[in-house]
């Protein structure tokens, strides 16, 4: 490799995409178990917005390079290493130390404990990277890390002829219903648009709800449902959908609680939760082991994400600012 310098963002100060700055710095080398990788893609998740903004609950340090999802080809190796050769397509892993078993408060995370995947090039640890199915394109893969694995995360226990409930159309909402219906699922969905209702069924969504049409849309659920209610929900929204959410769950059914899109105001009302006997299970994304087995089933599957727009490595404010428009169907990556 003759190229000495590399082009790489770094979040010098808090305020959205104006706080993100590109500079020009050396391309680091691997030491003893690490790889080094020419970055060919990345991805925001709504976890990017809320670190760039100051609402992260862990503190980011200045400087730190944003973004927790990318994917690229390993072009040196350092000693040790086994597990990867030069050439090899990888992906990384969202908590970068967490190879099985669950979060604790041990777990590391890009751009909390380390820098992100916004840069041309990164060395990582061989250990905190796995391989890229054939079938996904470095876009698509860079895709996968938070969202996807968050997804199967949610849905894991679904089984063949469960009904699931996904909500909206981002990347965690869209992976969930791939993977339900890869598992045999029926899913419910809400959205907002007729235009994205269809696109969702043509994703496999058996119904489709427009909770801007229904705002009491838990009724509705089950009302589908023949009166019944859905066996698991992937619940995005916080607070003000989770109120929902009770009213569609089945009686002593599941919902895996993953987001705040919908914002942190607003109470449950007790009752309905006492009365629902759910199961409501936080869910943290995943290990290592779990997005390998993850990314098995969308190889078996042929499964690949719904990408609502590829942006340039220079257009970075672009993509910034179509994604926190907050009006995307699947997933914005950033092509480097």
């Amino acid at each position: 490799m003759t190229k000495s310098s590399m082009r790489t963002y770094r979040l010098e100060e808090l305020g959205g995409a104006s706080g993100v700055t590109l500079k020009e710095e050396a391309i680091p080398s691997p030491a003893h178990g690490q790889v080094l990788l020419r970055v060919r893609a990345s991805s925001i998740n709504f976890r990017d917005i809320i670190i760039a903004n100051g609402w992260y609950p862990l503190p980011i340090p200045v400087g730190r390079v944003p973004f927790s999802d990318g994917a690229g080809e390993v072009i040196e190796v350092g000693h040790g290493v086994k597990r990867f050769a030069v050439g090899d397509r990888v992906l990384g892993n969202f908590f970068p130390n967490l190879f099985g078993g669950k979060y604790t408060a041990d777990t590391e995370q890009w751009v909390a404990h380390h820098d992100g995947w916004l840069t041309e090039y990164k060395v990582v640890d061989a250990e905190a990277v796995v391989a890229v199915p054939e079938h996904l394109s470095f876009e698509e893969a860079a895709s996968l890390p938070c969202a996807a694995l968050t997804a199967w995360s949610a849905v894991k226990g679904v089984r063949a002829g469960d009904t699931v409930l996904t909500q909206g159309t981002g990347g965690v909402s869209l992976f969930a219903l791939q993977l339900a219906k890869a598992f045999g699922a029926k899913v419910v969905a809400t959205t907002s648009s007729r235009e994205k209702a269809e696109r969702l069924k043509s994703l496999g969504a058996d119904h489709v709800i427009d909770y801007k049409a229904s705002p009491e849309w838990g009724a509705a659920v089950k009302e589908l449902c023949g009166g019944s209610g859905v066996d698991h929900v992937v619940e995005v929204g916080g607070p003000e959908t989770l109120t929902e959410s009770l009213k569609a769950v089945a009686l002593g059914g599941h919902i895996s609680i993953v987001g705040v899109l919908a914002g942190v105001a607003g109470g449950i009302d007790f009752m309905s939760l006492f009365q629902s006997q759910a199961t409501l299970r936080p869910t943290v994304v995943g290990n290592r082991l779990d997005l390998e087995e993850m990314l098995r089933v969308f190889d078996q599957h042929s499964i690949k994400p719904v990408i609502d727009n590829v942006y340039e490595f220079e257009d970075l404010k672009s993509a910034w600012d179509h994604f926190a428009a907050r009006n995307v169907f699947g997933k914005v990556v950033i092509r480097h």
